[in-house]
């Protein structure tokens, strides 16, 4: 920290431990408490003034958007509770039908997998997204590549998915395209989902 000026010499406060070895008037030297404080001092300003945080992607704005509609139409369709799995279905089918052409391709196939590996989830959207709910909870989704510009598409579970194995285990899966052998590991991983 530094002091008032006296005829053009800066002078440095030191702090009580310094004060003893430090003659008045002198700057503080090098490897001195002042003199590291001066240091981050100076770098917490610099970094501070130079980044500034851009806060939500454009992308990421309008998924909680879309979140937020999700959430009126729910409140709106009330205790309907035959009709809520068709109107999920419907709105579903309706985000997939936006997608893209190979990100499109996965979301219809993956529809089907999830419908025959667990009849009881009901489709709905979340997020702006296809996803599968058990007793309103979101279990698993589908989240396109184009959806936050990434270079994959994913099949993820929330924590309502009973996927635990040990100490750690995956819950998203990047796909790029869907064979015969990875729809055959989702139909299973959906099925223990829910069990």
């Amino acid at each position: 920290m530094t002091g008032p000026s006296t005829r053009g010499i800066n002078t440095v406060l030191h702090p009580v431990s310094d004060l003893a070895a430090a003659k008045v008037g002198e700057p503080a030297k090098e490897g001195t408490m002042s003199a590291k404080k001066a240091t981050q001092k100076s770098g917490k300003s610099t970094t501070a003034i130079n980044t500034k945080s851009k806060g939500f992607t454009d992308e990421e704005r309008a998924a909680m958007k879309e979140r937020a509609q999700e959430l009126k139409a729910e409140a709106r369709r009330g205790p309907r509770a035959n009709k809520k799995k068709a109107d999920g279905e419907s709105d579903v089918l309706a985000k997939i039908a936006e997608m893209p052409g190979p990100d499109r391709a996965i979301a219809k196939r993956l529809h089907a997998i999830v419908k025959a590996s667990a009849p009881d989830l009901s489709p709905k959207t979340w997020y702006g997204m296809p996803a599968y709910a058990k007793d309103g909870k979101v279990v698993c989704y589908f989240q396109s590549a184009q959806k936050f510009k990434s270079r994959y598409a994913t099949f993820g579970f929330s924590d309502e998915a009973n996927l635990d194995e040990g100490a750690m285990w995956p819950t998203s899966f990047a796909l790029k395209k869907l064979t015969a052998a990875e729809e055959t590991k989702i139909g299973a991983l959906v099925k223990k989902a829910v069990s």
